[in-house]
């Protein structure tokens, strides 16, 4: 990929300089949105890579800005915001963002989560051209269309769920532990992402196993992590091949 084209949504006129500059100094195409309206408006248009989104818009909440996106875009969004709680992570990392950093931040370490998702971007990209789809029982993942299949039916995913779900399946059979899974999803070590990783990986399994009689797919490996189970296999405490 070349320097991709980056959205920057912020309303705070000292923040969104100082993001655009940076951006510049790297030599990053950019472009900017003062507002949630403006943001969709602009994400659209001019099919950016990646946003950055603060969550405090004078018109829409940002969370709002991530579900109307997630409706229609798989494209990497990156929250920037001042609220700290974990509730207000987990919120919007449910509603679709792909990482989330706090205020105040540091210009290098959102350098540094830029170049994590522009890493995953091309892997994605890598891992698309090498194979076309991958089939584990009644579960098919088209790699190249971005959408998973539960015996033909369609997996309404978010991009996190899809995320993991290409994760373990390009694994199948091996144990994953959670600090390797949470690396190739955010891009950072599984402490900052040790709860969304639980919620995400709850989720998934729900709408995987949506019948009493469905395979279960994921096996939690405890302290360890998680495995896909090849279709047709029970089960077992078995752990190889762990990254």
């Amino acid at each position: 990929m070349n320097k991709p084209l980056i959205l920057i949504v912020e309303d705070d006129p000292p923040i969104r300089n100082l993001i655009s500059v940076a951006l510049e100094t790297h030599d990053y195409r950019f472009l900017t949105a003062p507002n949630g309206g403006t943001a969709i408006m602009e994400a659209s248009s001019h099919n950016p890579d990646i946003m950055l989104l603060d969550l405090g818009l004078p018109d829409l909440d940002g969370v709002e800005v991530i579900r109307k996106i997630r409706s229609w875009s798989n494209l990497p969004i990156i929250v920037i915001s001042a609220r700290s709680d974990d509730s207000d992570k987990i919120e919007a990392l449910d509603a679709g963002a792909d990482d989330y950093l706090i205020k105040p931040f540091s210009v290098d370490e959102l350098l540094a989560r830029l170049r994590a998702t522009i890493r995953r971007l091309n892997q994605m990209q890598s891992d698309s051209s090498e194979t076309s789809e991958m089939i584990n029982g009644p579960l098919r993942i088209d790699y190249a269309a971005g959408c998973a299949f539960l015996s033909e039916k369609e997996l309404r995913l978010t991009p996190i769920e899809y995320k993991l779900l290409c994760v373990l399946a390009r694994n199948c059979g091996k144990v994953l532990t959670h600090k390797f899974i949470t690396q190739q999803v955010w891009g950072a070590a599984w402490e900052n992402h040790a709860a969304s990783l639980r919620v995400f990986m709850a989720t998934l399994r729900k709408k995987l196993e949506v019948s009493g009689d469905a395979p279960p797919f994921i096996q939690t490996h405890v302290g360890i992590g998680y495995r896909m189970i090849r279709a047709g296999n029970a089960p077992d405490s078995g752990a190889h091949d762990i990254p």
